[in-house]
């Protein structure tokens, strides 16, 4: 059975990928992943926080008592001129790229434009083979445009791409006016690949301490719907490549995905949950459905059931909305 298939210019032995999670974290975690068949790796994203603090935490010491003699204040260089970030991340690339022979993918979580994007040229230089880049922004002023929000997405992506020559994919949520459109300018600025969906984690509430608090839940199947829908109607009217992510559990959510027009499926929850040898079984289940069913590949299934190949293309429009209510079966009432 062929499994192969290419993601951001990557050929990748499956569409198994190991999404960013703490996981990766330990570089025997990720041989782990890569023994139990994972074709590439996105390792746990470095926050854009954690390389603003590293700068200033850097200047504070280059500044802290340069006014005491004349000739300090031209002994060091200005902090803009650094670019450095947290060592640590870097090496951690490097080790990971050492360590497997599978594609490592690094993984950036941004929220603005800023000096901060200079660290992806140092990821570049470690041998990461790509970036991932988490754009979680949710704006909060009352008087910010739309308008104005699509725009960071395009500047963070033309910034980082500016840095680097490795493939770049934006993991993004769905909440835009219009996600069709944003994903074609998205593309248009040179993604190269687009993850769908970025998962908000929602703050609870502590009713005994009375304080918010981050609450953290795993994905069910159920979350794969949207990601689903729209990379059936996204197959081939995008250059990018298109990465599914949240709710896949299964090999059968895996071949849905794949029939939908995804490159490849990313893993994360179900990892956690099962452990990271659930990747073979969900290979093994896969090539079992693929058999039966007579396929000899992967590219002869994808985007079978896109929107574009679909016998039906408004299921996955409004008309599904109006079909699947006038379909859903009432209870019987007892008179």
């Amino acid at each position: 059975m062929n499994l192969t298939t290419t993601y951001l210019d990557l050929k990748l032995r499956t569409p198994l990928v190991a999404a960013a999670s703490p996981l990766s974290e330990e570089i025997d975690n990720i041989k782990r992943m890569e023994d139990a068949g994972a074709s590439a790796v996105v390792l746990y994203s470095l926050f854009e926080e954690q390389l603003r603090q590293d700068r200033a935490e850097l200047a504070h010491h280059l500044e802290q008592g340069t006014e005491s003699f004349a000739e300090a204040l031209t002994y060091f260089p200005e902090p803009e001129s650094f670019h450095l970030g947290p060592e640590e991340y870097l090496q951690h690339v490097a080790r990971a790229k050492k360590a497997t022979r599978i594609p490592i993918i690094a993984s950036l979580n941004c929220s603005s434009t800023g000096a901060w994007t200079s660290y992806a040229k140092q990821i570049e230089q470690t041998g990461a083979d790509a970036l991932e880049l988490n754009i979680y922004y949710i704006p909060t002023d009352l008087d910010l445009p739309g308008a104005k929000v699509e725009q960071t997405y395009l500047d963070i992506l033309k910034a980082v791409k500016s840095q680097v020559t490795i493939p770049v994919a934006v993991k993004l949520s769905p909440f835009f006016s219009n996600f069709a459109n944003m994903a074609k300018r998205l593309d248009t600025a040179g993604a190269d690949g687009l993850v769908l969906f970025n998962r908000f984690y929602q703050p609870d509430i502590d009713l005994e301490t009375l304080e918010v608090k981050p609450n953290i839940l795993l994905s069910t199947p159920m979350a794969m719907r949207l990601p689903l829908r729209w990379i059936a109607i996204l197959y081939l009217r995008l250059n990018a490549s298109l990465a599914a992510t949240s709710g896949l559990h299964r090999a059968t959510d895996v071949l849905k995905m794949l029939m939908a027009g995804a490159d490849v499926t990313m893993l994360c929850s179900v990892l956690i949950r099962h452990g990271v040898q659930q990747i073979g079984v969900i290979e093994r289940e896969m090539v079992a459905w693929l058999e039966e069913h007579e396929y000899e590949s992967v590219a002869q299934l994808q985007g079978s059931l896109s929107q574009k190949n679909c016998a039906d293309p408004a299921m996955f429009e409004r008309a599904q909305y109006m079909r699947a209510l006038s379909s859903y079966p009432l209870p019987t009432v007892n008179r």
